[in-house]
């Protein structure tokens, strides 16, 4: 069994996993001033719900680096990886160049392609001659996890 935490190997969703219904409120939550919440619980959410659209072609990765931070894409970040979602301009992309996985977004245009960071400090991936890039998943969505 990969462990999620230790394991630099895509970690595949597990349908056989029960679900996680958390409470989920009403309402948003604001970033500026306070508001109770605790009288605004209306439904329950699953989170695996949320993140997997579809289970037998969802991974897990865990981010390392921060060339895509301003996308919110932050070292250790998990991201959920789709392989049944077709990728187009500005997917956020899981890609293989030369054998070696990144996350980017990727750009289309007139049938050329390239992959961008988000982060100024890291330059685009465009193909040379010689070099293969292979498109492997979407990434469908982020868990960010915080010290505590």
């Amino acid at each position: 069994m990969y462990s999620l935490w230790n394991s630099p190997l895509p970690v595949p969703y597990d349908t056989a996993a029960q679900s996680l219904a958390l409470p989920l409120c009403g309402v948003s939550v604001r970033a500026g001033f306070p508001s109770p919440a605790d009288d605004f619980v209306v439904e329950r959410l699953d989170i695996m719900q949320l993140l997997v659209k579809h289970p037998q072609a969802t991974y897990f990765w865990r981010v390392r680096g921060d060339s895509m931070r301003d996308a919110g894409i932050e070292d250790g970040s998990i991201i959920a990886v789709d392989r049944a979602i077709k990728p187009k301009h500005n997917s956020i992309v899981v890609a293989i160049v030369d054998g070696e996985c990144t996350v980017k977004y990727l750009h289309q245009r007139a049938g050329r392609i390239k992959l961008r960071a988000a982060n100024p400090t890291y330059p685009d991936i465009i193909p040379r001659d010689s070099q293969t890039i292979e498109v492997w998943g979407v990434v469908s969505g982020c868990v960010k996890l915080f010290l505590t």
